[in-house]
């Protein structure tokens, strides 16, 4: 399927990246050769100069019209080799056996000054073999989205693919109506993902899938290589790592939305944000994407969601785990097994942390558990009641109080709270700080910066909102509109894929 470059695409001097392209070096099963598609006029949005400074790149570079030509995908930076990648998926539980990158190509890959690698990858840099009959583009709502989005995952702490750039394209792109273009840069420890696996197990092609195998441990768990059986220490790595993520996502109220196997990367990043959102008031069963007309995808039906897909992973590995198929079975579901402990542990530990509660004691579970029933019951904002709860700490209940449609029903727990935290270190109001953003990005706040980029090309919105979720956890002054819940005229009920 590889295919060669054309002619006319031009290789600049610069910006200097120092590719070095492990994934381009793998067999042409694994990708399609070929460059982005150049586009009419492109424009610097936004350029990421903290995350240049972690690559080691020179946001001088970036910002000059030549490496501006490179982040809209016009031109290539020396040493780039861009590839489309393959990979398979379950969408909403049905399985597409050919996916890949219909919108996407990986520029390359750079080494950090600490030696780590990452990937360079556009999206929305024009059609594929894999675009299934789409246009290749994006519109700049989506990816500005995917900007604030991964960004403040990142400033809370959760790992995270991360938004480099953004670049108008000067082209229209259709979807219910005309809408600008943009391409995103986006960084990631990798773009392996369970659909990755799935696409070589779907075909029967072992050789290919141990080939994916051994890339994916040297590249993200070189001690599973030592191991006896290097395919379920892998797996085990993957199972951990998303059992964490999963309940750190469910700890700041994140809703991915998509699910999807090919949107689990392997590395235990979050990736892929379309029509992703924060939730506000609790509500286990909240669902805000517009394509999830199920619930499959839920808030609280996160965890099992994350399971399945592991599961599905597992089945891919079923012929490197062992010989037999029924002694690779049993290693499998044993090894599934170990999700729901870790993600409990992390999850119920994160909980008892947002209450100010450093070590857990009999009754703790069921204390948490109270209190979140009581929000979903009244409605509550999940962020700031967990935040208030420093100044109910403190001695001054008004925040939390005013934020239960009942008040009594804060006031009741209350009382079994303070009780517990008289047994704990006295300072739970910094602890509880310190566990719980005071700012995340509320959709209404997200929807507005989103529509002033679009319909007016203001981007000071988007700008104003990035320079607050870059500290989600400081208290900034003159700052309140963005702690605030939406009003019910301001709510938004549902968040959209963008392709």
């Amino acid at each position: 399927m590889d295919t060669a470059l054309p002619a006319e695409m031009p290789v600049l001097a610069a910006p200097r990246f120092g590719f070095d392209n492990s994934y381009a070096r793998l067999p042409e099963a694994f990708h399609v050769r070929m460059p982005p598609v150049p586009v009419k006029a492109p424009k610097l949005v936004r350029l990421n100069t903290a995350l240049a400074a972690r690559l080691g790149l020179d946001p001088a570079e970036l910002g000059s019209d030549a490496g501006i030509a490179v982040l809209s995908g016009s031109a290539l930076a020396p040493g780039s080799e861009p590839i489309t990648q393959a990979y398979a998926g379950h969408q909403f539980g049905h399985f597409n056996p050919k996916l890949g990158d219909g919108r996407a190509h990986l520029l390359g890959e750079v080494l950090a000054p600490d030696g780590a690698r990452f990937d360079i990858q556009l999206k929305g840099s024009g059609r594929t073999p894999w675009s299934r009959g789409g246009d290749g583009r994006a519109a700049i709502g989506p990816m500005l989205r995917e900007y604030i989005i991964s960004e403040a995952l990142h400033a809370l702490g959760i790992p995270t693919t991360r938004s480099l750039a953004v670049v108008t394209t000067g082209e229209w792109v259709m979807r219910e109506e005309p809408l600008p273009g943009a391409v995103l840069t986006r960084v990631a420890s990798s773009h392996v993902r369970v659909g990755t696996f799935q696409y070589f197990a779907a075909r029967g092609d072992n050789a290919s899938l141990r080939h994916l195998l051994d890339y994916a441990i040297a590249r993200h768990d070189p001690a599973a290589a030592q191991a006896a059986n290097p395919a379920l220490a892998f797996l085990q790595g993957v199972i951990a790592r998303q059992a964490e993520l999963i309940a750190q996502w469910l700890l700041v109220g994140f809703v991915h939305g998509v699910m999807n196997t090919d949107n689990m990367a392997v590395s235990g990043e979050s990736i892929d944000f379309g029509p992703c959102a924060f939730m506000e008031a609790y509500d286990p069963a909240m669902v805000l994407s517009s394509i999830d007309h199920q619930g499959r995808y839920a808030y609280g039906n996160q965890p099992r969601i994350a399971h399945w897909n592991l599961t599905r992973l597992a089945e891919a590995l079923l012929p490197l785990l062992a010989e037999q198929e029924d002694a690779a079975i049993e290693l499998a579901k044993e090894t599934l097994g170990a999700f729901a402990p870790r993600f409990g542990a992390v999850y119920e530990a994160g909980l008892l942390r947002k209450i100010g509660i450093a070590a857990a004691r009999d009754g703790d579970s069921a204390l948490v558990q109270d209190l979140l029933e009581r929000m979903a019951a009244n409605a509550a904002d999940f962020t700031l009641t967990f935040r208030h709860l420093a100044e109910a700490a403190e001695g001054d209940d008004a925040p939390a109080r005013a934020l239960f449609a009942d008040p009594a029903a804060f006031d009741a727990w209350a009382t079994g709270w303070r009780a517990r935290l008289a047994q704990e270190a006295p300072d739970a109001a910094a602890r509880i700080r310190a566990a719980n953003p005071l700012f995340i990005p509320r959709n209404h706040l997200v929807e507005e910066a989103l529509s002033a980029a679009t319909q007016r090309e203001d981007y000071a919105p988007f700008e104003a909102l990035l320079n607050v979720l870059g500290q989600p956890f400081a208290d900034q002054p003159g700052q309140d509109r963005y702690t605030l819940p939406a009003q019910a005229e301001e709510r938004v009920t549902a968040t959209f894929c963008g392709t």
